[in-house]
């Protein structure tokens, strides 16, 4: 018997290359579509790569043909008219959709978040654009019986990924002693997902019946302060980080670029419920601590003076605000 296909729109990202690396690794026959300018994460040997701008309907399909797959997901639609349900229709068993948990209600009115808990975020355009496209596959779903998964990730990262405001920026200020900016006190929880665990949840859904027509978040159940979040990156770096508390509407109000992803997600305590991924994906965990994650980003970043880039306008942004509110 031939192995089970899956294809991958999208395949070498942050979320999605640790997934193409473990279905290969458990015998499914991948597939993965993208524009191929990714270095970073270059899919690994053996997998099929094509080709294609997937925005572009034509080129998608010169690139896949006629060919079915037992499962498609998609990395790479972020507003209804982006989605391929038209191209995929009767071509798979599985159209797996990749949301985000920042498509809940913001803030929650109570934690851990469920999948039932309301999807709101009145500050984020991107996460009003996912739960549009939610929208459009489970009304798909009720009106025809379209095959579809909805997967939301959390805040998930690999070696390549920061998760602070300032990413390299803030190691470097950490380095020179300056402080570095943390929004609220500090006290608010985060959950952080390393691109391995979300892996494990979910190539774990394909293929799965009860997957079928519903919505699991893949989170982590770490859940760390910002704080310590800060304070791990500074022991991976070496040092003991100077941290500065700012408002996050302070922070806001400063920075057009930080302010959407800020308010509508980061300054929010985000803890989550992963039991009902987990009864149908039992080997579904934490298989990384942040501290282990936090030395393999500072690790990764130290290996190659070219990736330790220093945005000079955060930078001068950060020393400014931390001025600011030193009192």
């Amino acid at each position: 018997m031939s192995a089970k296909s899956v294809l991958f729109l999208g395949g070498t990202g942050v979320i999605s290359s640790a997934a193409v690396a473990l279905a290969a690794d458990r015998g499914w026959d991948v597939t993965v579509v993208n524009r191929g300018r990714s270095s970073e994460r270059p899919a690994p040997a053996g997998i099929e790569t094509l080709a294609a701008d997937i925005r572009d309907p034509d080129a998608l399909n010169a690139a896949i043909g006629d060919r079915s797959f037992d499962v498609v997901t998609d990395f790479l639609s972020f507003t209804p008219d982006q989605l391929h349900l038209d191209t995929f229709r009767d071509r798979t068993g599985q159209y797996v959709y990749i949301s985000s948990a920042s498509a809940y209600q913001t803030p929650p009115s109570r934690l851990p978040v469920t999948e039932s808990t309301p999807l709101r975020n009145p500050f984020w355009e991107y996460s009003r654009n996912k739960i549009a496209c939610e929208d459009a596959l489970v009304a798909e779903y009720r009106a025809t019986g379209y095959p579809i998964t909805i997967v939301r990730p959390s805040h998930t990262y690999d070696r390549t990924s920061l998760p602070t405001l300032g990413g390299w920026t803030d190691i470097d200020r950490m380095r020179r002693g300056a402080p570095v900016v943390v929004h609220g006190d500090g006290s608010s929880l985060w959950t952080l997902t390393h691109t391995r665990d979300f892996a494990v949840g979910f190539v774990g859904l394909f293929g799965h019946p009860a997957a079928l027509g519903d919505t699991f978040h893949i989170t982590g159940d770490e859940a760390p302060t910002w704080d310590q979040i800060y304070r791990a990156l500074g022991t991976a770096a070496g040092v003991e980080p100077v941290l500065a508390h700012v408002t996050s509407d302070a922070i806001a109000a400063a920075s057009p670029q930080l302010g959407p992803g800020l308010l509508g997600d980061k300054s929010h305590s985000m803890v989550f419920d992963n039991s009902k991924l987990k009864a149908l994906v039992p080997d579904f965990g934490q298989g990384t601590l942040f501290a282990e994650g936090a030395q393999e980003i500072v690790d990764w970043y130290d290996a190659d003076a070219s990736r330790q880039v220093v945005d000079p306008e955060l930078d001068a942004l950060f020393g400014r605000l931390a001025e600011e509110h030193r009192a």
